[in-house]
């Protein structure tokens, strides 16, 4: 009995005082063994991130903030995008916001005939505007059958929050008009998947109606840097890397001069009584696996249909970069079953 209560004591049951803080040392990390070959191929030949490198990206100016956006990959090429995965791909406005719609070539398949889905595109809520926001929107509806319309939000550093949550609501008024709720999901990856939620706070705040469903591709549901895992896995997640410098600049600039803990900009500390059911995907590497299991719990404590699913050694989003793998292939065609049960 007595070595019992020794180990419970070193474990801190029962301890009172100051909070320990543990200095883990320096580890080799091989690929994951138990993901899939084209996984485990990726992360092989990722070098390891130089977190110093990755911490100092930090934009203060408007200036910096679009040379850095600039920086990245160009604009995709629409009519390849949509030849390569058997869908149109249109231009379009609603209720004065930018869309893009997606419409499988060969039309709905059953039983998505009067279903959509509103899309909202990721990238740290400042970058993957403009033709680059109709990119998973394209998988989903390829995939699953189902159109789209992907919002092309407006962003920082013009346009803080809420005008990202201003025009999501502003689309979906308009959908509401001649569609049920019920017909409609909503979702994205990273951040879209963090303002797919603040969205669904917005619309219980001002009495509309919640969608049917809702897709949180590894949500960005708190801006500040409360999550466990964004410090057990920096370094680990080679897609983000660090909280400290791009994301810890990009909150700020997001959240402008309001609270990063405000529902609407972090959703996580929201309410999430009458939410719908939702689809959540994350990996055991990603660095927002615990903002994902987090909003899993609040969801499974409102009693909502939430089904959660982590992969093996997955890195922050990487199921929508590695085309053709298992972790592809089973998100969205999860996903496509999901809304399938969940639209009506």
């Amino acid at each position: 009995m007595r070595g019992v209560l020794a180990v419970l004591g070193l474990l801190g049951f029962g301890a009172q005082g100051e909070e320990a803080v543990w200095e883990i040392g320096p580890r080799s990390l091989a690929p994951p063994a138990a993901a899939s070959a084209a996984l485990r191929e990726a992360v092989a030949q990722t070098p390891t991130p130089a977190l110093a490198e990755w911490a100092s990206v930090q934009p203060r100016t408007a200036e910096e903030w679009r040379a850095l956006g600039a920086s990245f990959a160009g604009a995709p090429d629409l009519d390849a995008m949509a030849s390569a995965a058997g869908v149109s791909i249109e231009a379009d406005t609603i209720a004065d916001v930018a869309v893009y719609r997606v419409m499988p070539a060969a039309g709905a398949k059953p039983p998505h005939e009067e279903h959509i889905f509103l899309y909202v595109h990721g990238g740290a809520y400042v970058f993957g505007g403009g033709p680059a926001a109709v990119s998973e929107a394209v998988v989903i509806s390829a995939m699953a059958g189902i159109p789209s319309v992907a919002i092309d939000y407006r962003m920082p550093p013009d346009h803080p929050f809420p005008a990202a949550v201003d025009d999501t609501e502003a689309v979906y008024r308009q959908l509401l008009e001649t569609r049920e709720p019920s017909t409609i999901a909503i979702g994205g990856t990273s951040a879209g998947g963090g303002l797919t939620l603040a969205a669904v706070h917005r619309f219980k705040a001002v009495g509309l109606p919640v969608p049917g469903a809702l897709y949180l591709g590894t949500p960005w549901a708190d801006l500040t840097d409360a999550s466990d895992s964004l410090h057990t896995n920096e370094g680990i997640d080679r897609i983000l890397v660090t909280y400290d410098g791009m994301l810890a600049s990009a909150a700020k600039l997001y959240a402008g001069e309001a609270e990063p803990t405000h529902a609407l900009i972090s959703p996580v500390y929201g309410d999430f009584t009458g939410f719908p059911p939702t689809y959540l995907v994350t990996g055991t590497r990603d660095m927002l696996l615990s903002d994902t299991a987090r909003v899993h719990r609040k969801l499974r404590v409102a009693g909502v249909v939430a089904d959660l699913n982590v992969y093996e050694g997955l890195s922050h989003a990487e199921y929508a970069f590695l085309v053709g793998s298992p972790e592809y292939q089973q998100t969205y065609g999860e996903l496509a079953q999901f809304l399938a049960t969940h639209l009506r």
